[in-house]
């Protein structure tokens, strides 16, 4: 087992770094002038000059990439070029507004989408089985943004049950807060359940034809016991992949949620960056969104030798 993990953290730091250097020198082909952006289009090249100097700008890549990689070991971000505070207070107060929402949707979507898949499945065939694979991929078809209008409209603005902004007034207690993320969290379940359902379909129909299946009905185990004990703990196993990939959409790819329910989520961070040229900002948002990634790939890894023993000592080999 130690060795599994440390083969996937090798794989993930490797990555990670990877990550640093697409996202580094791919800003620095982006087109503009930082301290142009900043000063605007009526300053002296001599005051732009002077900025770029101030903000280290000047310096060749490879100089700044090792100034921004170093400071982030040390703990230091760095300094927004938009609004000359630190990135740290800009980017995690961001990634918790995220990880509220996401852990809202995952509590709700998760079960739900599990639940559906397996239902599906033991009604392959028939209406239930069109009704659920078929609703819920339709619904991932619709965009997210077009579910945040509809819901607004709906329950917000028509019915008056719930706020049409996700951002909760300063000292809002922790079932107000819920309140105002039902709406963006409902966007995301719609999203999100065609594909979990569809997953769990698959695999629960590919374990209720394996052989250990029908061992285990063969010996008189009852029908209930077989798919809570054989069926399901194979059947998850891509399930858990669906689920891991997801974590990361759910932290840094809300840009369209967050925009419609004025959240002030990472999403948004990452939008206002790039349209600033606040690289700084932009470069350590996406390095985290990475390290979120990471962080739930190694989980669904776990998960998965956990559930499969098998996978862990052929991956540790």
């Amino acid at each position: 087992m130690t060795r599994f993990i440390a083969k996937r953290l090798g794989l993930g730091l490797i990555t990670l770094w990877l990550l640093s250097v697409l996202v580094f020198f791919g800003t620095q082909i982006l087109p503009g002038d930082v301290a142009r952006r900043i000063l605007g289009p009526f300053a002296t090249q001599s005051a732009v000059n002077a900025l770029n100097h101030q903000l280290g700008t000047d310096k060749s890549v490879f100089v700044q990439y090792w100034d921004w990689i170093s400071g982030i070991f040390h703990g230091n971000l760095g300094t927004s070029v938009a609004t000359r505070t630190s990135v740290s207070s800009i980017v995690f107060p961001a990634l918790w507004h995220s990880a509220k929402l996401a852990i809202l949707a995952f509590i709700i979507v998760v079960p739900l989408g599990i639940l559906g898949g397996v239902l599906a499945a033991l009604n392959e065939g028939r209406f239930r089985d069109r009704f659920i694979s078929v609703g819920g991929l339709s619904a991932t078809t619709v965009p997210e943004f077009v579910w945040a209008v509809a819901l607004i409209l709906v329950f917000a603005l028509w019915l008056g049950l719930l706020p049409s902004t996700a951002t909760a007034p300063p000292g809002s207690g922790f079932f107000s807060q819920v309140e105002y993320l039902v709406l963006p969290a409902l966007c995301l379940v719609f999203v999100l359940f065609g594909y979990i359902a569809r997953m769990a379909r698959a695999g629960t129909i590919e374990s209720l034809d394996a052989d250990y299946t029908r061992t285990a009905v063969i010996k008189g185990l009852p029908y209930r016991t077989v798919v809570r004990r054989h069926v399901l703990r194979n059947s998850l196993l891509p399930t858990i992949a669906v689920v891991a990939t997801q974590a990361g959409y759910l932290i840094g790819g809300l840009v369209a949620i967050e925009l419609v329910f004025n959240y002030q989520g990472i999403g948004q961070v990452l939008y206002r960056a790039a349209t600033q040229k606040d690289f700084p900002v932009l470069q350590s948002a996406v390095l985290i969104v990475g390290v979120v990634y990471l962080v739930a790939t190694l989980l669904a890894d776990l998960a998965y030798s956990l559930l499969n023993p098998r996978l862990r000592f052929e991956s540790a080999a």
